[in-house]
């Protein structure tokens, strides 16, 4: 009796203790976790299943590596906000698939991704051909999205990708909407923006730029 009952309380603590480990450790759906989140959810789930079967061990054993395990994603998570290295590495960032139409097999296989993983993904989107989209971009979370072949100049003038991102330029993106960094560089010196250690996020889309800056209020 003393042993279920052991159970059970321990139960109930590592319940608690769990949501407010996760709830410190930020809001997520997921779909939206990263490798590190599930690496750290998983073991973090191991520990409390191994407290909970071995009663007669001393809980602090399991809760001290939890919270080593929180402080260590709470830490890496404020590191990845102040550097995109980082938060590429724990994250991953977003692969283009089909740009302007084509298939990119060298980003297919740099990203380990198949044709079959690729048409799944489109039926998902209730689309069956391949001809119908101009751009399909790869997640970092594994989700495909999807931009239909409309009209060509209409998709790529609506296409809202980062070209700036904590002062750091996209070049890829840039290529991708067929300008040059020149070009950005002169387009936000004449909106009166000379330092792109200033800016936080800029995209272009329909002509128009969205620009923040850092800290600003």
């Amino acid at each position: 009796m003393e042993f279920y009952l052991s159970v059970i309380i321990r139960t109930v603590m590592f319940y608690i203790l769990i949501i407010f480990i996760f709830r410190l450790m930020g809001k997520r759906e997921i779909g939206e976790l990263s490798i590190l989140d599930l690496v750290v959810f998983m073991m973090i789930a191991e520990l409390a299943v191994v407290a909970i079967e071995n009663p007669k061990d001393p809980v602090l054993h399991s809760i001290v590596p939890m919270v080593v395990l929180m402080g260590i994603q709470i830490g890496l998570a404020l590191l990845s906000l102040r550097s995109e290295k980082i938060r590429r590495m724990i994250g991953g960032k977003a692969a283009i698939i089909i740009n302007h139409g084509k298939i990119d097999e060298h980003e297919m296989r740099k990203q380990r991704y198949n044709f079959d993983d690729l048409l799944v993904q489109l039926r998902d989107k209730d689309i069956n051909k391949i001809s119908e989209v101009e751009f399909a971009i790869l997640e970092p979370s594994g989700k495909m999205s999807i931009i239909k072949k409309d009209s060509a100049k209409k998709v790529q003038d609506d296409l809202d990708l980062p070209l700036i991102i904590d002062g750091r330029v996209h070049k890829d993106n840039l290529r991708t909407l067929g300008k040059s960094e020149r070009w950005l560089l002169d387009k936000l010196a004449s909106l009166g923006h000379h330092s792109l250690e200033r800016l936080s996020f800029v995209s272009f889309s329909s002509g128009e730029f969205y620009i923040d800056i850092k800290d600003e209020k």
